[in-house]
């Protein structure tokens, strides 16, 4: 290599370095050295991790959400009641449209208002239920003993917005059902601080988490609940005594057992997260006595949920009363007229 061919070398490579060198100086660099190094430091600062809010499924989380709900619109007239009239209305949630049935008693409401009862269906498949079939003889139970009641059909459920995700690895069900309640509490016709809540099956449930978490619940009645803790539902939800679930891992139905294990570990490894998500652990919050049904035939759900969850209210100085019926089953079918009397004069007791 002769002379001129290395200097011509020299004078190309400074040219480079001096051109990187401007660009390393620019400002867009500067800010994209700068915007990694502020997120750099604020993940050191958190760990890592954002660990400042709760889990989506705690009940943590469910106290700190805001249920603004809406006015209640009045979709479809339908055939009147004996003493009321029947509604297919519809309100907010989580920004969706939502449908209910309704029923509003006859004749001008008494001082401050009817008393009201936010209404939770238990386990329909989402694609078969319908806002008018089923439940229809426990609507008309309170509805013609002077009650609102409102049916809400959980997001994704018949015409109501949204998708249907179940109601024990999400907290949407619960969600619809506490922006019921505050929209209930803008309904004209209704007795803002009289607002009471049954739930059968899963939408018992519902009905303890909601209860919780909302201090506008005054009082609930809960029919063959499930309302054990999620390390009972883990390890004790049978049917029979041979199937370790009901709702087997790979279902539809199940898959939150699997998807929650998989990320938090067993209720054995991280106790701490499984205590968080039941509404168990936070029965010296309930917003009001409970009042729990259930078959002792029952094969869908253990009656031995509602004897757990009976012993654990009283151990929180909470009001709580317990009917077991004997040989009935799930619906409680051949005890329904007594049982049915009793939860309309419970409400009676806390709501009138």
């Amino acid at each position: 290599m002769n002379k001129i061919k290395l200097v011509l070398i020299i004078i190309v490579f400074t040219i480079i370095g001096f051109g990187l060198i401007t660009y390393l100086n620019s400002d867009n660099v500067k800010k994209v050295v700068s915007t990694v190094t502020d997120n750099l430091n604020q993940n050191d600062d958190m760990g890592g991790l954002d660990d400042t809010q709760p889990q989506p499924l705690s009940i943590e989380s469910l106290k700190k959400g805001e249920y603004p709900g809406s006015d209640i619109a009045i979709e479809q007239t339908l055939e009147p009641g004996s003493n009321y009239q029947r509604y297919i209305a519809s309100y907010k949630s989580d920004g969706l449209k939502i449908y209910a049935f309704l029923t509003v008693p006859n004749g001008d409401p008494p001082a401050g208002g009817w008393p009201a009862i936010i209404f939770n269906h238990g386990y329909i498949p989402p694609a078969e239920y319908r806002t008018t079939e089923r439940y229809v003889a426990y609507v008309d139970g309170f509805a013609r003993n002077g009650y609102i009641v409102i049916k809400p059909d959980y997001r994704g459920h018949d015409n109501s917005e949204g998708q249907a995700i179940g109601a024990y690895g999400s907290n949407a069900y619960t969600i619809d059902v506490l922006n019921a309640v505050s929209s209930m509490k803008k309904y004209k016709d209704a007795d803002p601080n009289s607002i009471g809540m049954w739930g059968h099956s899963m939408g018992g449930h519902i009905t303890l988490r909601a209860m919780v978490a909302n201090k506008d619940i005054k009082a609930g009645v809960i029919w063959a609940g499930v309302v054990a803790s999620y390390p009972d539902l883990i390890a004790r939800w049978r049917r029979g005594t041979t199937t370790p679930s009901p709702f087997p891992t790979n279902s539809t139905r199940g898959g939150w057992r699997r998807g929650l294990i998989e990320q938090y570990g067993t209720p054995e490894e991280n106790p701490q997260f499984w205590n968080s998500i039941s509404a168990n652990s936070y029965l010296t919050d309930i917003s009001g006595p409970l009042q729990l049904h259930h078959g002792t035939a029952d094969h869908s759900v253990p009656p031995e949920f509602s004897e757990t969850l009976t012993e654990q209210m009283k151990k929180a100085g909470k009001d709580v009363e317990l009917y077991l019926y004997p040989g009935d089953d799930h619906d409680i079918p051949n005890n329904f007229g007594i049982a049915m009397q009793r939860s309309v004069e419970f409400f009676d007791r806390y709501l009138k």
